[in-house]
C-alpha cells in the first residue's frame, strides 16, 4: 500500500489517488506490495507517522581491528536460556556507526547484543572515505547546511528532521572526538574541514580519505572496553520476532544463524535497533561490502513495518573503472572501489577520454554538483560516446597535497599502475547509497513497537531525493543518540518472559538434504543473484522508464518464481535457512521495494529520473511510502520465516 505525503517541514499532508484490488478497500496489489492513497492532514512525520500508520494496518494473528577481537567477552550464563536462546535488553543488528554509537549509550542501563553479520569492523562505514558533515565555525551556519540540504534533497527532505540533523550534527562530532576519534587538523591546529558536491562551505570533518575506518575504530576500541556489551560476529540475522498486542505489531528479538557453526541463534530482547546498512547488492556494480544485501529493509518490510522512498537509490558518480588502469585486477572485485567525493570538492575534473570537460555543460555548479546530476551526466557522455569510463583528474594539484589528502585512493590506484598524482583516474558510477528504508520518527521509532532503526536501513525524511556528501555518518550519528531514550524507556516498561522463546517456530539448518543438493541449490542461487543484478542495473538504474521498470518487475517475479519452485523441488523447506539462500530472498524482497516505488513515481527527481515524467512537478512532491499488505499470497521472501505455510 503506497501512501504519498508532501515534504519540506514537519505538517505532512495525504493525497488521493484511486486504487483497485483486494484485501484493503481501494487498494491495488503489485509484487505483493499493497498500494493505497489516503488522506491525512497535518500528520506529523515524527511523531504522528506511527498512530496513523498501526490503524492502516491489517490484523496478523585484513583487517586494522582483528587484533581486538580477542578482548570481546562471551556471553554470560544470565544472558542466556539455552545454548540457542540469548535474552538481553537491546539488540543491535549492525556494527556500523549507528549499532555502535547506540550501543555505547544504552548499555548503560542493561545488557547490549551486537549482532553482526561478518567481522564487526565490516560495515558500509569502514568503507566511507570522504569525511562527516556539521557546521563547526563561520561562515558557515546550520542555516546553510540545512538549506544545502534541502537542494541536493530535490526539496523531498522533512524540513524538521534536516534542523535537528544540522543542528544536533556538530555535537555528535564532538562526542566522537572525545572518544578518541583523531581527525585531520590544519597548520593552525583547527579542524581541517573540506568542501564536497553540493556544500556551499568548508564543514567535511575527516580523517584523509579514511574517515568511515576511523570512527570505526574508535567505537570498536570503546565496544571492547564496555562490560555490557557482547559481540555476536558471524551472526546473520534471519528475521525479527513479532507478535499483535491488539492493534499493534510488536517485536521481541530476532533469529539469527551463526554461519561458522550453522546453529540457528534466538534473540529475545526488550528492545531492539535495525542498523544493518544497505542494499547495494541489487546491483552488479556497488561500493558496498558483501554485507549489504538489505537484510535490515528486507525483515523489516516481511515484520509490518512501513516502508519509503525505496526508489531513491544513489549511484556514486565516481567508482573505479578496472577497464581504464594500465594493470587489470587479477579477478572482479568483490566490490567497487570508491574514488571519494572530495576529490572533486578539492578541485578534480572530470574528462571524457577525449580530454574534453563536460561537466560545465550540464550544470552550473559543474563537478560540484550534486551526485545524482553528476552521475547522469557520465551516464549520458558514455552513452553518446559508447565509451565505459570517463576520467577525473587532481594531477594539477601539488603531488604533496594529493598524497596527504587522498593516501588510500593513491595506494589502490598505485598497485594497478597508476599514479593519480600526474595520471587521472578512470571512474563509473556505481551503486552506492539507499536514501529510503524503513521509515522512522525523529527518534528513530517504527510503527513496529520495539523496533528502532538507525543509519542507511532508515528512512528518517533526512535525504529527500538525493543524499548530500557526508550526510551519512552525521544522520547515523544523530539518530542512534536520538533513539537511545526513548529505548531505554520502552526497556523499563517490558519484562522477560522465559516462555517467549517458544512462541515461533524455529528456522531450520538444511542438513538432511545432503551436501550434493546443497551445492546445487548454492550453484542455483548464484545463478540468479546474477541475474536479478543483471535485470536491475539494465532496467532501473541512473535511467529509467516506465515500460522498462515494468519489464523489471515481471522478470523479476518470473525469476523470483522459478528460483522458489528449484528450491522446493530439491527438498528446501520454507522455515529452511542458509545464507546465501536468506540473502537471495532479501535481495528479491528490497529489488520489488525499490522497482513498485519506481513505478509510483510520476516525475522525476532526485536520483528518480524516467524519460516518461522527465520535469519536477511540484503536486508530486511526496515521499513514496508503503504500508504493509497482506502477506498470505506472498512469495517466500515477502513472508517471516515463521508465518510460511507448512
Amino acid at each position: 500500500m503506497t501512501t504519498c505525503i508532501p515534504a519540506g517541514s514537519g505538517n505532512l499532508h495525504y493525497s488521493v489517488a484511486p486504487c483497485r484490488g483486494q484485501g484493503y478497500r481501494k487498494t491495488s496489489w503489485v509484487s505483493g506490495v499493497a498500494f493505497n492513497r489516503c488522506i491525512q492532514k497535518e500528520l506529523l512525520w515524527s511523531c504522528g507517522v506511527s498512530k496513523f500508520l498501526q490503524t492502516q494496518r491489517c490484523n496478523y494473528s585484513k583487517s586494522p581491528f582483528s587484533e581486538n577481537w580477542k578482548s570481546f567477552r562471551t556471553v554470560t550464563s544470565s544472558c542466556l536460556r539455552d545454548g540457542s536462546t540469548k535474552y538481553f535488553d537491546f539488540a543491535v543488528i549492525g556494527s556500523g556507526v549507528a549499532g555502535l554509537r547506540y550501543a555505547l549509550e544504552v548499555a548503560r542501563h542493561g545488557s547490549v547484543a551486537v549482532i553482526t553479520k561478518a567481522e564487526p569492523h565490516e560495515s558500509n562505514t569502514n568503507y566511507a572515505q570522504g569525511g562527516v558533515s556539521a557546521v563547526l565555525c563561520p561562515p558557515d551556519s546550520v542555516e546553510s547546511h540545512m538549506h544545502d540540504t534541502i537542494v541536493a534533497g530535490a526539496y523531498l527532505c522533512d524540513e524538521e528532521t534536516v534542523r535537528i540533523v544540522c543542528t544536533e550534527g556538530p555535537d555528535r562530532i564532538r562526542e566522537l572526538i572525545a572518544m578518541g576519534a583523531s581527525f585531520d587538523h590544519g597548520e593552525d591546529g583547527n579542524l581541517h574541514l573540506t568542501r564536497e558536491g553540493g556544500h556551499s562551505h568548508r564543514r567535511i570533518v575527516h580523517a584523509a580519505d579514511m574517515t568511515g575506518r576511523e570512527i570505526e575504530r574508535a567505537l570498536l576500541e570503546a565496544v571492547v572496553y564496555d562490560p555490557n556489551i557482547f559481540v555476536f560476529e558471524h551472526h546473520f540475522a534471519i528475521d525479527l520476532l513479532t507478535c499483535q498486542d491488539g492493534s499493534d505489531t510488536v517485536c521481541l528479538g530476532v533469529d539469527t544463524m551463526n554461519t561458522e557453526t550453522q546453529e540457528v541463534i534466538r534473540f529475545i530482547s526488550k528492545v531492539t535497533l535495525l542498523a544493518s546498512g544497505g542494499v547495494g547488492h541489487i546491483y552488479p556494480s556497488t561500493t558496498n561490502p558483501l554485507v549489504a544485501t538489505g537484510d535490515g529493509m528486507a525483515m523489516a518490510h516481511r515484520a509490518q513495518a512501513v516502508i519509503s522512498n525505496m526508489e531513491f537509490v544513489q549511484f556514486h558518480p565516481t567508482a573505479l573503472a578496472d577497464e581504464g588502469l594500465p594493470v587489470k585486477p587479477s579477478k572482479p572485485r568483490e566490490n567497487a572501489f570508491l574514488i571519494t567525493e572530495a576529490v572533486r570538492g578539492d578541485g578534480g575534473i572530470l574528462y571524457n577520454l577525449s580530454m574534453e570537460r563536460f561537466m560545465p555543460s550540464y550544470d552550473e555548479r559543474a563537478e560540484l554538483a550534486p551526485r545524482d546530476v553528476v552521475a547522469r551526466s557520465i551516464d549520458d557522455q558514455l552513452k553518446k560516446r559508447n565509451e565505459k569510463y570517463v576520467l577525473l583528474d587532481i594531477s594539477h594539484k601539488p603531488r604533496k597535497n594529493i598524497l596527504s589528502r587522498f593516501p588510500n585512493i593513491a595506494a589502490e590506484c598505485l598497485q594497478y599502475g597508476l599514479d593519480i598524482t600526474c595520471q587521472p583516474v578512470p571512474v563509473v558510477p556505481a551503486a552506492h547509497y539507499m536514501c529510503g528504508g524503513v521509515r522512522a520518527g525523529l527518534q528513530g521509532e517504527t510503527d513496529v513497537r520495539g523496533l528502532y532503526v538507525a543509519g542507511e536501513v532508515a528512512c528518517t525524511g533526512l535525504h529527500g531525493a538525493n543524499r548530500l556528501a557526508s550526510n551519512s555518518l552525521l544522520e547515523a550519528l544523530v539518530f542512534a543518540r536520538r533513539a537511545v531514550q526513548p529505548s531505554i524507556d520502552h526497556m523499563k516498561s517490558s519484562k522477560h518472559d522465559l516462555g517467549t522463546s517458544n512462541w515461533w517456530s524455529r528456522p531450520v539448518v538444511p542438513f538432511s538434504l545432503g551436501s550434493e543438493t546443497m551445492e546445487k541449490i548454492l550453484l542455483m542461487t548464484r545463478k540468479v543473484r546474477r541475474e536479478l543484478q543483471s535485470i536491475m542495473w539494465e532496467y532501473v538504474g541512473i535511467i529509467r522508464s516506465t515500460i522498462r521498470l515494468q519489464f523489471a518487475e515481471q522478470k523479476i517475479g518470473e525469476l523470483e518464481a522459478k528460483w522458489e519452485e528449484y528450491l522446493f523441488q530439491q527438498g528446501w523447506e520454507p522455515t529452511m535457512v542458509g545464507l546465501e539462500a536468506c540473502e537471495m530472498r532479501n535481495l528479491f524482497c528490497c529489488a520489488k521495494l525499490v522497482v513498485s516505488s519506481a513505478l509510483a513515481r510520476h516525475e522525476s527527481r532526485g536520483l528518480h529520473y524516467t524519460i516518461d515524467f522527465p520535469n519536477l512537478e511540484e503536486s508530486k512532491r511526496l515521499p513514496t511510502v508503503i504500508l504493509p499488505g497482506s502477506s498470505v499470497k506472498g512469495t517466500w521472501s515477502s513472508r517471516q520465516l515463521h508465518k510460511q505455510p507448512l
